[in-house]
């Protein structure tokens, strides 16, 4: 199905307005059960910001970045259960393995490999892509599949701009996002159940939404190892699994590319995974959430049709059935 691209009328005044554990067993369950230096040459030349003096911020580290009208009315979760509850299979299984596991990983002198449909291939240092000097947070609602939620102040860069200065040619219709693949450090692989390394993909309509974030940092501090460090994508209208952690390689392509979970089980995971409270998985409702970090007993809330920004992406999807094409 092909997405409709053109920008909300109200957009900017809609801005403003952004204000139970137990189900990972079953995913945990399908995995368990299905067994250069420097910065390369590249055609076109690099961004317009490669030459930005700012270096990549270590995991863990204090960074700054403006405040963002990106917000929501919501309690932000508490940063050690962002920290400690997290999926990130290729560091184990449980929800405390990444925490514990995924530190061994080296994030240092990050390099992306950019190719497919693009006239800018090539390898580029993180510093070639993000303009640390732009940083901003954005504090989005984050909603699992698993039927838990949280809210989280993202630190990164908008999307869309970083993919437009990769230059993607103009057949392109979508970015595949792989994520490193590290087979000392990651401890879960050996669990098997996907298709390593994990790959994820946006179409390019989806991708140029203002809310489409590459995140490199959170709570003030620069991402670490167990939640996606040190660059991931944040596509908060969309289930958790879509947003790729240590992007590793960005392929843009002609046709639909592959993703993780989907060719797992394409039933159970669309290609595109929005949050939709109307299309329960076949395994559990997905009307409602428990929403965790925010003390207590982690009370529970309606999901929202897009995780509550149906008026900012509701019109990408006007013309499409996602009950069917979910």
């Amino acid at each position: 199905m092909e997405l409709k691209f053109r920008r909300h009328p109200d957009y900017q005044a809609l801005r403003a307005e952004m204000t139970p554990h137990e189900m990972y067993i079953r995913r945990r369950e399908l995995l368990a059960a299905a067994g250069f230096a420097g910065t390369a040459a590249m055609i076109g030349g690099l961004p317009a910001f490669a030459q930005t003096p700012s270096a990549q911020i270590a995991a863990g580290a204090a960074m700054t970045a403006k405040k963002s009208s990106y917000t929501v009315a919501d309690p932000q979760a508490a940063e050690q259960d962002f920290n400690e509850f997290c999926n990130f299979y290729e560091f184990g299984l449980n929800k405390d393995d990444p925490a514990r596991n995924a530190g061994k990983m080296d994030v240092s002198n990050w390099k992306i490999t950019v190719e497919g449909e693009t006239d800018a291939p090539g390898t580029y240092d993180l510093r070639d892509l993000i303009d640390y000097s732009q940083l901003e947070e954005r504090v989005y609602r984050h909603r699992c599949v698993e039927r838990w939620s949280m809210v989280v102040p993202w630190i990164g860069v908008p999307l869309g701009p970083v993919l437009a200065k990769l230059k993607p040619k103009t057949g392109a219709k979508y970015a595949q996002f792989l994520t490193h693949l590290d087979r000392k450090a990651m401890v879960g692989l050996a669990y098997g159940g996907l298709d390593w390394p994990y790959s994820e993909a946006l179409h390019l309509n989806e991708a140029r939404n203002d809310l489409a974030f590459l995140a490199v940092g959170a709570y003030g501090k620069g991402l670490k190892q167990q939640n996606g460090a040190p660059i991931r994508t944040v596509v908060p209208w969309k289930y958790g699994y879509k947003g790729a952690k240590s992007i590793a390689t960005i392929r843009f392509t002609t046709m639909q590319p592959p993703t993780a979970w989907n060719v797992a089980n394409p039933r159970e995971y669309g290609f595109y995974s929005n949050v939709n409270p109307n299309r329960s998985h076949p395994r559990w409702s997905q009307a409602q959430e428990r929403v965790l970090g925010v003390g207590g007993f982690n009370p529970q809330r309606k999901t929202e049709m897009f995780n509550g920004y149906e008026a900012q992406v509701g019109y990408l999807y006007k013309d499409i059935d996602l009950i069917k094409y979910h």
